[in-house]
């Protein structure tokens, strides 16, 4: 039974690249369009913001570089600073992304592994050798597609870096996809993809293989913030030592002086 089963998953599999196998090349590899770049990079804009939005930590503008004062503090989550550092990285985050091409428009696009991968993967696991035109190494490799997101995603950022610094100092409270992607980058024709949502079956095993990943994630994450923490406090004892080192200093040299003034007067 378990043999009959195993060579079911085998057939399903195969029939599954088969069938991506038979499409005309300009179809094999269909690079992601204005509409794909724009929905994701915002997507991950706003998961960034939102990641970055929870911390308290405030920021001395001592030197005034941020906003032009002398020794005032602003809050990180309201600095340009917050910013840059997120602008910067963004497109980064979308070779996270992986191509479903078992799903349809869009949604082709997702974090976890394709589920055709991952039953050829299991099958490997077990035993079984698959043959396939890709070789094994360069299944987890990033795709021609979501290579190109990523480079599209570039250019987008540098060419609306002002609606995206608009949204962030004026208009936060209202959806960054909608004023953003709708109201400043596509044209109306080209805003169906944003509709576009996938709806994940029970055993999905790209949300499974996702999930996982935030779990791992926010442990680690736990883990940084306390050794953050740790680094901090440190940090805060070095320099009240310094301080208290550097007022002990001031102390014997003002005695010095005192003793020079009362030689000296004699």
């Amino acid at each position: 039974m378990q043999i009959w089963n195993l060579f079911f998953h085998v057939i399903i599999a195969l029939s599954h690249f088969s069938a991506w196998a038979k499409r005309d090349d300009e179809d094999w590899v269909k690079l992601p369009d204005k509409c794909e770049v724009c929905k994701f990079m915002a997507t991950e804009l706003k998961n960034a913001f939102d990641e970055t939005g929870k911390t308290k930590e405030v920021i001395d503008t001592k030197y005034g570089f941020m906003d032009g004062s002398k020794g005032s503090k602003i809050k990180y989550t309201t600095s340009d600073l917050r910013l840059i550092e997120v602008t910067e990285t963004i497109c980064k985050r979308l070779l996270d992304y992986n191509l479903h091409k078992e799903r349809p428009g869009s949604t082709r696009f997702a974090k976890g592994m394709p589920e055709t991968f991952q039953t050829l993967h299991n099958l490997v696991h077990k035993g079984v050798k698959v043959v396939m035109d890709i070789p094994y190494e360069l299944w987890n490799e990033t795709s021609a597609e979501v290579a190109d997101l990523k480079k599209q995603c570039d250019v987008m950022v540098e060419e609306y870096e002002d609606v995206i610094e608009d949204w962030y100092k004026n208009h936060q409270k209202e959806d960054l996809i909608t004023f953003l992607c709708e109201k400043h980058v596509l044209k109306d024709k080209e805003k169906d993809c944003l509709k576009e949502v996938w709806t994940s079956r029970k055993g999905d095993t790209a949300l499974l293989d996702e999930e996982k990943k935030k779990k791992k994630k926010g442990k680690n994450k736990k883990d940084h913030a306390d050794e953050d923490r740790t680094k901090k406090i440190k940090k805060e004892k070095q320099k009240r030592e310094e301080e208290s080192e550097e007022e002990l200093t001031s102390d014997e040299e003002s005695i010095q002086q005192e003793v020079v003034t009362e030689k000296t007067e004699l």
